[in-house]
């Protein structure tokens, strides 16, 4: 009973990387019903501050649905082709589906700017990512920086997780079983897989090391549309990573925000009726850097 359920589990991913009809039709139906997905995910009250919620703020799930149109290509320009038209056709759909929904309006697509850069990058990434196809040493050189990455994200998402569960569960689930399935279907021979799951361990390794101490405090002014009362009032999900103050209202709104520990949040300023929220990450890159950007 073991082996068939094995079985069936093996012949269900062989079949989602490599046995599925990746025609155009089908691509640009794929774009659309993960648009639709991601679109709900960020306008459903729900969903807010879960992991869910990052389909449409990271990167980690457009990871595999590359890959598993890159793996059902014959060739790597139709890997290249067919990856950048799934990006083309979905982003932008997905930023439409919010315009009714947002405080933003059409504003909202002022944020399509960082996607459209990846939607471009997709053309040769995709050119060399189809060579995952040959499942070889190559596939293993293709995959180990995408597997870096994604175990970098299940270690934030755990931490998180850790400190305030379950949050973000879900997403650190999701990004180990991305490795685990890409070590199983890519990588046949068993000092490949030793391979990636070593870039794994070391990977954590270095994290676990590395554990800077954060303490970084600014001042900067919200979007012009958010012109904010004395009534307003400021939450933010986990104060653990960020503290958030006003600092001034009216035309001129502002606030303080103060970074205590790497990972990402979200906080909301609620002012009578209305209501904004912003997605917060403390990263590391040259030191200790926060971004924050409008979600709704």
């Amino acid at each position: 009973m073991t082996d068939k359920r094995t079985n069936k589990i093996k012949g269900l991913i062989d079949k989602i990387f490599g046995g599925l009809n990746m025609s155009w039709r089908n691509v640009i139906l794929f774009a659309v019903n993960i648009a639709i997905i991601t679109g709900l995910a960020l306008i459903v009250p729900a969903f807010r501050g879960t992991s869910f919620e990052r389909i449409g703020v990271h990167f980690e799930a457009w990871i595999l649905f590359a890959v598993i149109i890159m793996a059902n290509c014959k060739t790597p320009k139709e890997s290249a082709l067919k990856v950048f038209v799934f990006f083309l056709v979905s982003q932008p759909l997905i930023y439409l589906l919010q315009v009714p929904f947002s405080s933003m309006g059409w504003r909202i697509f002022s944020y399509y700017y960082y996607w459209f850069i990846l939607t471009i990058a997709t053309l040769p990434v995709a050119y060399a990512g189809w060579y995952i196809n040959k499942r070889n040493w190559i596939s293993v050189a293709i995959f180990i920086p995408v597997i870096v990455f994604l175990t970098f994200i299940m270690f934030d998402c755990f931490q998180q997780c850790y400190n305030s569960f379950p949050h973000f569960l879900f997403a650190a689930l999701f990004c180990l079983f991305q490795i685990v399935i890409y070590i199983i279907e890519f990588m046949p021979q068993r000092l490949m897989k030793l391979a990636a799951v070593l870039s794994v361990i070391i990977t954590v390794g270095i994290l676990l090391i590395r554990s800077p101490r954060v303490d970084v405090s600014f001042i900067t002014n919200l979007p012009e549309e958010v012109v904010l009362t004395d009534n307003a009032e400021v939450t933010v999900e986990d104060d653990s990573i960020i503290q958030v103050t006003i600092e001034s209202t009216g035309d001129n709104s502002r606030i303080k925000v103060h970074g205590t520990k790497i990972g990402q949040t979200f906080f909301t300023i609620k002012d009578g009726n209305k209501e904004y929220r912003f997605y917060v990450s403390v990263y590391r890159d040259e030191g200790i850097k926060i971004n924050i950007s409008q979600v709704n």
